[in-house]
């Protein structure tokens, strides 16, 4: 059952950019006026602020900056309506917080968000820069129970999902290079990363973490990220609420996940794919350990391989796995 403080935020939001008055919010939460009041006031606390005018009733004017677990619990709509979200102020990863509350019994799914992580993480165990500066740090947790088999387009098609949320979100078209980034002109703004524990013949958990440069200022990266990352408030030139963001996130990627389970996915993954492609008909160089091969890109087959036609002809190669980079000038 939604909080008093969660009704009473759906309400306003329901309501923007008009007023509820007090009566109505009182006999919608079966409560009294004074009662109401009480409740806004420990919103105010939390960083909301409103405007009461007589007769008219009561408006939300300032919402928090940062995450908060309530306010993006305001904005879901649908079957995510009642989704779990855990919002930390720092972690190490939300990735690993969210494989030990699956080890530890917890239900699923539910999602893991934090400000800040100490020790975020990217594919081949990377770093990830995560300093609490806007950008979005999450973790979806699930217990699909699916074969190993069916997995390898996972991310592929997470990913892909991700693309579509920013592009009608913000407006602007990202790109995404296989296997796990997301990228504007070249320049990555979110990595995914999925991980997953296997019994017997098939997956019980599964975590899919997603970080996500939505507010980074320009002149805030470390100078070694400086010319290789972007924000989506650079994109858009005006910043992002993380909080409605972060609710239309959590809407698609459970809708992408569903689709997954059900296979329904089939059905539109390569067009998703080719649209949002940014390798596709490129020169491309693939690394696997020692081991170099370059060729054009040629997109990904039904198991999310990356193709490769060799520069000299012949059938393209796949690959389940390797660092892939652009060739200069391409």
């Amino acid at each position: 059952m939604p909080s008093t403080e969660l009704v009473i935020l759906r309400e306003l939001l329901a309501r923007e950019p008009g007023f509820m008055s007090g009566a109505a919010l009182a006999a919608k939460l079966d409560i009294s006026r004074v009662a109401v009041w009480q409740h806004m006031e420990k919103l105010r606390s939390q960083g909301f602020e409103f405007e009461a005018a007589r007769a008219r009733g009561y408006r939300l004017v300032r919402r928090p900056s940062e995450l908060h677990a309530l306010f993006i619990a305001a904005h879901l709509k649908g079957r995510a309506r009642d989704f779990p979200i855990t919002v930390l102020d720092e972690v190490d990863s939300t990735n690993d917080e969210a494989a030990r509350q699956l080890a530890g019994g917890r239900a699923a799914p539910f999602v893991i968000l934090a400000r800040r992580q100490t020790r975020g993480r990217g594919r081949l165990g990377r770093a990830w820069h995560s300093e609490a500066n806007g950008n979005l740090y999450a973790s979806f947790a699930f217990r699909p129970h699916l074969a190993p088999a069916r997995m390898p387009t996972f991310t592929l098609w997470m990913g892909v999902n991700v693309c579509e949320l920013i592009a009608n979100f913000c407006r602007t078209t990202p790109g995404i290079k296989w296997p796990n980034d997301l990228l504007f002109d070249g320049r990555k703004a979110g990595g995914m990363l999925t991980e997953a524990r296997i019994d017997a013949d098939e997956i019980r958990d599964l975590v899919f973490g997603l970080g996500l440069n939505l507010n980074s200022p320009a002149g805030a990266w470390p100078a070694d990220l400086a010319r290789r990352a972007v924000s989506l408030a650079e994109q858009t030139a005006a910043p992002l609420d993380p909080n409605r963001f972060t609710a239309a996130l959590i809407g698609r990627v459970l809708l992408a996940y569903t689709q997954f389970v059900d296979g329904d996915h089939l059905r539109t993954f390569a067009d998703l794919w080719n649209r949002h492609d940014v390798l596709r008909g490129r020169p491309v160089t693939v690394l696997q350990g020692a081991k170099r091969f370059t060729g054009l890109a040629a997109g990904v087959d039904d198991a999310g391989s990356l193709l490769v036609r060799p520069a000299g002809g012949g059938r393209p190669m796949r690959f389940q796995a390797g660092d892939v980079t652009l060739e200069k000038g391409a």
